[in-house]
């Protein structure tokens, strides 16, 4: 299998970065073998050994748009595709729908369809006969829940070609935090914190979380970086917050002691381009809580509102603090939702369920093509 996306580990670390490395996990242990093809702020091409893959990186040249471009991934793409039997694709990224459409590639394509393009509308209309082209010759097209599927313009009407496969987890995956690390969270923020974790972009609804933590005054921790970093510092320093913690960007073994020791996990995107959360599945993973908009995408697909967790309107800073109060003053109804929603996990997003679905899929697409 060739996975094909515009940013991958270790040059990043979001949501759909994090969903390759477990589909690369989940369909490994069905025997499929991995390399996914990428862009990095690198000067020549290189290639990397992970666990999970083999990584080939392309110089990245142009992101107008966020549209990441790099003319090595012609040849690249051209080369990689004799090696899969199937090449996975991840949406959206309208530079690999020209990427595969010019290399003159025929082998069996799959694509998971993670968000619609929502910010750059004007270029999402010029864009859409190139995409319309290209989904035309793409085998099968993979939505992750179906609240996003009902809810999307573009997936409604693929029909027959367009299935539902959520993103998933491997536990095992996950390495449980060191001591120190443990020690260091709690040096630093305590216990009993409501933790964000992600990429700090528009959609994530952060200044909305700086006003409820300025109504609630309960500690909030809020791990990562990103676009929006400078901007929600000067809202904190002006809400005079001091129960709100930036911690920059963390290593694995301080995101797993993070997730340890908070009281719940809080994650209030506001925008479709949220269409998931990754986030939410690792807060699963540690049973705990969670606290999540009603968007019409995948977060509340996730998140079973009153059972896994709390569910309120987007950009309602009110609300969000009354979930967070209402965690905090009722930890046996904390604790339960924590564990349900691990069973969540187990039961629906289990890595290893994932992974059979798209081995499933890669075998009857490599099995077409065969001669």
């Amino acid at each position: 299998m060739l996975q094909f996306y515009r940013t991958y580990m270790p040059e990043s670390h979001g949501g759909i970065e994090e969903a390759i490395r477990q589909i690369c996990i989940g369909s490994g242990k069905f025997g499929v073998r991995h390399r996914v093809l990428t862009l990095a702020n690198i000067k020549c091409v290189e290639e990397i050994e992970r666990p999970e893959a083999r990584v080939i990186r392309a110089p990245l040249q142009l992101a107008p748009a966020s549209c990441s471009m790099g003319y090595e991934l012609f040849r690249l793409y051209r080369e990689q595709a004799e090696w899969a039997d199937v090449i996975h694709i991840h949406y959206p990224w309208p530079f690999a729908d020209l990427v595969h459409l010019l290399s003159g590639v025929r082998k069996p394509v799959v694509l998971t369809y993670h968000s619609d393009i929502i910010r750059q509308r004007m270029l999402e209309r010029l864009y859409r006969p190139l995409r319309s082209r290209f989904f035309s010759r793409v085998d099968s097209i993979v939505a992750t829940s179906p609240d996003y599927y009902a809810s999307s313009p573009v997936l409604s009407g693929l029909g027959d070609k367009c299935s539902i496969i959520p993103l998933g987890l491997s536990p095992e995956s996950y390495t449980p935090p060191g001591q120190q690390a443990l020690a260091q969270v709690l040096q630093r923020y305590g216990n009993g914190f409501f933790l964000f974790v992600g990429v700090l972009r528009y959609y994530k609804g952060l200044s909305t979380l700086l006003d409820a933590a300025a109504q609630c005054k309960l500690p909030v921790v809020i791990a990562g970086h990103g676009p929006e970093e400078s901007r929600l510092k000067a809202q904190a320093a002006a809400l005079g917050l001091t129960n709100v913690h930036f911690t920059g960007f963390v290593s694995d073994d301080e995101k797993q002691a993070l997730f340890d020791q908070c009281l719940g996990v809080v994650f209030p995107s506001c925008v479709r381009s949220e269409a998931f959360g990754v986030t939410l599945l690792e807060g699963q993973l540690h049973a705990k809580p969670l606290i999540s908009c009603d968007i019409g995408t995948g977060t509340t697909f996730v998140n079973q509102a009153g059972i896994t967790g709390l569910v309120i309107p987007p950009n309602n800073a009110a609300a969000l603090a009354r979930a967070m109060e209402s965690l905090a003053e009722n930890p046996a109804q904390a604790t339960q939702m924590g564990r349900a929603g691990r069973e969540r996990l187990e039961q629906v997003f289990s890595g290893e369920k994932v992974g059979r679905a798209y081995s499933d899929i890669y075998q009857r697409l490599g099995a077409s093509v065969q001669p």
